[in-house]
């Protein structure tokens, strides 16, 4: 009697490395390589557009942050406040007043000035001699009696400078002004000095 051997050399011994899969199928090389090409394409694509998005931002650059309000000094030598552009420095006096200054209108925020003077940095109020009064700090020390009581202008709440060329020191009897007037008052036949400086003392504008 003949003997059968499945799937098996005329000895009996299977065939090495051939293993029947259910259903008879399985993956053929063509088949894979297409398989490997779409994940390769796929991964490509994905880098591709990770790299755009990071050049998007290189160039745009990231987005503008709001600084916090930060001082500087004018042209004219008085506390200022910097605008956002870090170029533009506007009068401290320029702050809040219902007028968009700073090229993105900061100056005027609405969390800056909902609580004026308490909302404010402190760089930008000085405190008269009346804790109940403030001014604004560019005002203090410009000749001006701005307080009222002068406070901003002589000590011991205020260390101004001596006056300025354009300016007569002196003890003024105009409420406007208080240790100094201006020179432009001088030699004008009215008396703003206490002590007629005015009018015998300077030597006129």
């Amino acid at each position: 009697m003949n003997k059968i051997f499945p799937q098996g050399d005329v000895n009996g011994v299977a065939a090495a490395g051939t293993k029947a899969l259910p259903g008879g199928e399985g993956c053929s090389p063509c088949c894979c390589s297409r398989q490997g090409a779409c994940l390769s394409a796929f991964v490509l694509l994905l880098l591709a557009t990770l790299a755009a998005l990071i050049a998007l931002v290189t160039i745009l650059g990231h987005p503008p942050r709001a600084p916090g309000a930060q001082a500087c000094v004018t042209l004219t030598n008085r506390t200022g406040f910097l605008c956002h552009d870090r170029s533009s420095c506007i009068l401290a006096s320029g702050v809040c007043d219902g007028i968009r200054t700073c090229p993105h209108g900061e100056d005027e925020d609405e969390a800056l000035c909902r609580d004026v003077p308490q909302s404010l940095p402190s760089f930008l109020v000085a405190r008269c001699g009346d804790p109940a009064s403030w001014i604004y700090s560019d005002h203090k020390c410009d000749g001006t009696n701005n307080c009222g009581d002068c406070s901003d202008e002589l000590s011991p709440v205020t260390a101004c400078p001596p006056c300025g060329p354009g300016w007569w020191r002196c003890p003024s009897t105009v409420f406007q002004y208080c240790g100094c007037i201006p020179r432009s008052l001088c030699r004008d036949h009215v008396q703003h000095c206490s002590d007629w400086s005015d009018e015998y003392g300077c030597p006129g504008p």
